[in-house]
């Protein structure tokens, strides 16, 4: 009989999991795991006999929760073990409490499996014997409970499995011999049994329920001890002038790690899975960060390749399957300094979706088989990186790196003014501006020092009129009033930059109506606004969640949304993540976001950023100092405003000087301005219509207040617009055409995100000076082939450097780190290992980036009828907006022979970011994500709904040997407010063409993100993203390898300025792979039979560094560089 309260429902609402005791006879024979309660036993009897000439059930697993009831009943708890009950062989029954401490070990409930953790008040000996009575599969050994009580034994253990652990020394006080004690205590430090501790130190009671750790100061930090406890409300620690060490009981001294205020706690769920999470250190000043709803914070973090070793050593040596212990991150090194035991993560849907799939798969992969329940560990899609392309063979995905642009933000504002006080000398010879010439000030310490001298030059201008201080008023104004914007400082926000002119600056426009003065001078510009927006962070995240969709695998609903196959790489450590950024605020933001939405993490933007994303510069790799223009790029600038200048429609002759490519985007642009200075007198008149508007409703009691975007006010609006009406058209009235940009910029922005105004006009405006910035912005990149090609390099060589490392690396460095197979059990293919490399940057490197592919010979149009269709589509795209994305893919035929070329297959694949605001329809559309091969149209039969599409056969992947005709995808885009593009696609039967998405889920409404009328968490409404477009998807890797060569070795001067770029980035180290041996022997890939065999030399587990971590610049690693053409180095 049992006894028995619902815990849990199944899928059909059926209780699933019980509070009770189950008989001999009856255990499993509930059909569906349920178990009835004693006191409905006349109910019970009803339905069983309702339920006689049903056919027998099948054997249930049953598995036994044996804890005290504040554990079994915890959230954690109850959300895994409701997910365990998903598994169909599975019930899930809970000990009562008062059955464990009441009744003798053969009247609790019988399982097959049990989970039992020792807290407090727990009779852990009783569970001891019981399990030596029933002989249950056991979770976590119940021994080893005695010994994660005795931090004394955690640290031998620790020791002897040669895990890190911070200096201690074992201070054991018999209270029959309290005479006898190996103590000797100085003012700051403490020696134990001739150990020298000092200060600060730590003490720590030996027994691991005692929670109160004291940590004791230097005198010269000001004494005194902090005093850590279990949390009570929001505190967890107290600090207390008390210097002195406890003279009563026996304690661990250990040295005091200093981990910059962070706590990383990892959640074990077996040997190959742990989830990080850091938090602010207790030791810290002991108020507990709690959020809105009250609980902790805690950031997800991720875990080095030595810490993931670290996990799985703790988890097998502590034989404990649901461990929880701490890391301190300190020195470089991470150190273990407490084992919990059983542990769960609080508040995290992927956890408990990770760990209950992980525990269900032990329990029926150990019990099954003796049940003969038929059961085999699933070999799911999202365990293997493998797709099928349309000839029916198998491929593994082994690389992806995508180029992004940051999201939307706000107008990009600069002022440049020469300056020559010698307070401005002197700041710039203080940081080191003589050494290169040139300085950028981001550091609060040093926006002050610029700010006071500003302060100061107004105030002496104030006294004298007639001063000698030859920077103009206005201009020191502006200075001062963008520093002082804010009330704070942020490098975010805002920049100075100086370069020295050693003769002055050349006065090179009209507007300059002064004399140049002689000698040197400084030039100094101040560069404000371009923060990242709120939109800008959603579409950054919505694309992350969406990129993990290009993972094969996950499509099934145990996570319940899309891309869980790359989450469950990750969790398993056979993902390879690195995230670089360039040193941009609104760049690393987009990062963090954009990691938020791929690794699934919680929380608030800003940790993500401090734990994955360091402010660093790439040396070129990611970052362009724009005011250092090439030779080249100069003079396409000059030809650029020489053409634009001109009082008449554009003639045949102009079409030919500005477009010489012949891109349709362009001719269509110049037809619409037609004649380029009637067009700005237009633009110029419609932006003096919008200030004046502006200040009528500044005017206006009703409107002065009113709030804007992203804390705009109309007084803010009004100074970007007023100062863009002055440096539009000069005194003579000239235009400058290089503030073309910024006007299409801020119209944009206004469009998008302030329309409530109903400014008149402002489409009109959009529409002008969008034409005009599609021919400035593409041609400031070069006008013809070769000036594109000749600026791209400039700008891309190092990165280009990198993305042909990154395709090598691939496949010839076998030292990353992957699980080793024989510790592998319950991951199916422990081999497996995708490298993924996102760079994040601005849109010169993506323009660059896009020249070289389009231009650099790649592939022949004439021959290749593809290339010449992504040719076509690609000079049809006007802009590359916020978001764009250039992704490369490779993937590996391991039926291919390993020196074959058609081994390594790679794509292309290209997104124009954002869609506009206006003329949507005009966009030009590609052939779909990956489309297929027409030969093998054939032999698909019906394709079934779009459901079982996107589940089954998200990816699909060309033959190499088939010739290539894509039709168009019959597409049809529609939109959905403030989320991302719905891509639905209709598949007619009269059609054979068919295409695949690459989101096929994204536009599903993610749980992490509430929708509102206004879109995405209270944004304005948030553009969709253009779906990838592929370009082409037969390149094979030699091909690709070939090209990049090519054009990294095209120019001598720009070679060298890739070496010494690549010198500065990387350490030299002995370590590399030349480019020589592009080729030598691809490792032989292995059947499912085959295990690998890892050399005699190398450790069981063997690392190259951490797997998964986001990047800035210079925390790269080590490089070799060859003083040939050879570039090599190690990450």
């Amino acid at each position: 009989m049992s006894e028995a309260r619902g815990e849990g429902r199944d899928q059909s609402g059926n209780l699933s999991f019980v509070v009770g005791c189950v008989d001999e006879d009856h255990r499993g024979s509930e059909e569906g795991g349920r178990i009835k309660n004693e006191g409905e036993m006349g109910k019970g009897e009803e339905e069983d006999d309702d339920k006689d000439d049903d056919s027998p059930p099948e054997r249930q697993i049953v598995v036994g929760i044996c804890s005290m009831m504040k554990k079994s009943k915890s959230k954690p708890m109850t959300e895994i073990m409701e997910r365990l009950c998903k598994f169909e062989y599975i019930t899930v029954v809970i000990f009562p409490e008062e059955v464990i401490l009441s009744q003798p070990v053969d009247k609790w409930p019988l399982c097959d499996c049990l989970v039992s953790f020792h807290s407090k008040g727990f009779p852990l000996d009783k569970a001891v014997e019981y399990a030596k009575l029933r002989n249950p599969l056991l979770i976590n050994d119940l021994n080893m409970q005695y010994y994660i009580q005795d931090r004394r034994e955690v640290y031998r253990i620790l020791q002897e499995e040669g895990i890190d652990l911070p200096r201690y020394a074992v201070l054991t006080r018999d209270p029959d011999r309290p005479e006898v004690c190996n103590l000797v205590e100085g003012e700051d430090h403490v020696e134990v049994n001739g150990e020298v501790f000092p200060k600060p130190f730590v003490e720590k009671p030996v027994s691991a329920e005692d929670h109160n750790v004291y940590v004791y100061y230097p005198t010269s930090a000001g004494g005194g001890s902090q005093r850590l406890f279990r949390k009570i409300g929001s505190r967890s620690s107290v600090y207390s002038p008390e210097s002195c060490v406890r003279k009563t009981g026996s304690y661990i001294y250990e040295e005091f790690m200093p981990t910059d205020g962070t706590d990383v706690k990892v959640y074990t769920v077996g040997p190959d899975y742990a989830h990080a999470e850091a938090r602010k250190s207790p030791a810290l000043d002991g108020k507990v960060e709690r959020d809105s709803e009250g609980k902790e914070i805690r950031y997800p973090v991720m875990l080095s390749a030595m810490e993931k070793l670290v996990a799985r050593k703790v988890c097998l040596a502590f034989k404990q399957t649901v461990c929880g212990f701490d890391l301190l991150r300190a020195n470089g090194h991470s150190f273990v300094c407490d084992v919990n035991g059983f542990s769960f993560v609080k508040n995290s849907m992927k956890y408990y979706d990770d760990c209950a799939k992980v525990l269900g798969n032990m329990v029926m992969r150990e019990l099954a088989p003796q049940f003969h329940i038929p059961w085999s560990i699933p070999l799911e899609a999202e365990d293997i990186p493998i797709v099928p392309t349309t000839s029916g063979t198998m491929m593994e995905l082994r690389c992806v790196i995508a180029i992004i642009r940051h999201g939307d933000r706000t107008p990009k504002q600069k002022m440049k003014m020469e300056v020559r006080h010698p307070l401005f000398f002197a700041l710039f010879e203080k940081y080191g501006g003589y050494k290169s010439g040139k300085l950028k000030l981001k550091k609060p310490k040093q926006l002050q020092e610029v700010l006071d001298i500003a302060r100061l030059l107004l105030a002496e201008l104030g006294q004298h009129t007639d001063c000698e201080i030859e920077e103009k008023k206005g201009k020191l104004e502006q200075l001062k009033t963008v520093l002082e914007m804010y009330g704070h400082f942020s490098g975010i926000n805002r920049k100075v930059q100086l370069t020295y002119l050693p003769n002055g600056q050349p006065k090179a426009s009209s507007e300059e109506e002064e004399c140049p003065t002689e000698g040197p001078s400084l030039l100094l510009v101040l560069k404000w606004g371009g923060e990242l927006t709120p939109a800008g962070r959603v579409q950054a995240e919505e694309l992350g969640r969406a990129f993990r969709c290009m993972y094969p695998g996950g499509q099934g609903d145990y996570a319940g949304f899309p891309g869980c196959g790359l989450l469950r790489l990750h969790s398993t450590y056979r993902h390879d993540l690195k995230i670089y950024a360039s040193d941009e605020g609104r760049v690393q933001m987009t990062a963090a976001a954009f990691a938020k939405g791929l690794l699934a993490l919680e929380g608030e933007l800003t940790p993500i950023l401090v734990q994955m994303v360091k402010s660093a510069n790439m040396n070129g790799m990611l970052d362009s100092d724009s005011e250092s223009l090439t030779d080249c790029q100069q003079r396409v600038k000059v030809r650029l405003h020489e053409i634009m200048q001109k009082d008449q429609d554009f003639t045949e002759a102009d079409y030919q000087k500005l477009a010489p490519t012949g891109s349709p985007s362009l001719v269509t642009s110049m037809k619409t301005i037609g004649n380029p200075v009637r067009t700005c007198d237009q633009v110029y008149a419609l932006i003096q219509r919008l200030t004046s508007q502006i200040r009528r409703r500044l005017e206006d009691p009703k409107s002065a207040d009113l709030q804007l975007y992203h804390s705009e006010t109309l007084e803010l609006m009004l100074q970007r617009w007023s100062k863009l009406e002055r440096d539009f058209r000069n005194k003579s009235g000239r235009y400058d055409i290089s503030k073309i940009p910024d006007i299409y910029d801020c119209v944009k922005y206004d469009t998008q995100h302030n329309a409530t105004l109903d400014l008149e006009d402002t489409l009109e405006l959009f529409r002008l000076s969008r034409a005009l910035a599609d021919i400035v912005i593409p041609q400031e990149y070069g006008i013809n082939k070769a000036e594109k090609m000749d600026i791209a390099q400039a700008y891309c060589l190092p990165l280009m450097k990198k993305i042909q490392l990154d395709l090598q690396r691939t496949h010839e460095d076998e030292a990353v780190n992957k699980l080793h197979p024989l510790y592998s059990r319950g991951v199916m293919s422990p081999g497996r290992h995708v490298r993924t490399r996102l760079y994040f940057t601005s849109e010169s490197h993506v323009h660059s980036l896009l020249s070289i592919f389009r231009y650099g010979g790649l592939l022949d149009e004439v021959k290749d009828q593809q290339w010449k269709q992504a040719m076509d589509y690609l000079s049809a795209v006007s802009e590359l907006n916020y978001m764009t994305q250039i992704v490369i893919m490779l993937y590996e035929d391991n039926n291919k022979d390993p020196g074959s070329e058609e081994r390594f297959h790679v794509e292309l694949h290209f997104s124009p970011g954002v869609k506009g605001c206006e003329d949507e329809e005009n966009v030009p559309l590609g052939f779909g994500f990956r489309p297929a091969s027409a030969e093998n149209q054939e032999k698909q039969t019906n394709q079934g709904s779009l459901e079982d599409l996107s589940q089954d056969e998200t990816d699909r992947a060309l033959s190499l040997s088939e010739p290539i005709s894509i039709k168009r995808s019959p597409m049809i885009r529609n939109r959905k407010t403030g989320s991302m593009e719905v891509l639905s696609e209709t598949l007619p039967t009269s059609s054979k063409g068919t295409s695949y998405r690459l989101f096929p889920s994204c536009s599903c409404q993610s749980p992490e993100i509430k929708q509102t009328g206004l879109g995405f968490e209270g944004c304005s409404m948030v553009p969709s993203i253009y779906p990838l477009e592929t370009l082409h998807n037969s390149l094979s890797l030699k091909q690709v390898d070939k090209f990049l060569n090519a054009v990294c070795e095209h120019s001598s001067d720009a070679h060298a300025k890739t070496m010494k770029a690549l010198s500065a980035l990387f350490d030299t180290s002995s370590q590399g792979y030349s480019q020589t041996h592009i080729y030598p022997h691809p490792p032989k890939a292995l059947s499912s039979s085959e295990t690998p065999v890892r050399s005699p030399e190398c450790p069981l587990w063997y690392s190259s560094g951490p797997s998964s971590t986001v990047f800035s610049g210079r925390s790269s690693s080590p490089t070799s560089v060859n003083p040939d053409k050879n570039v090599s180095f190690s990450e």
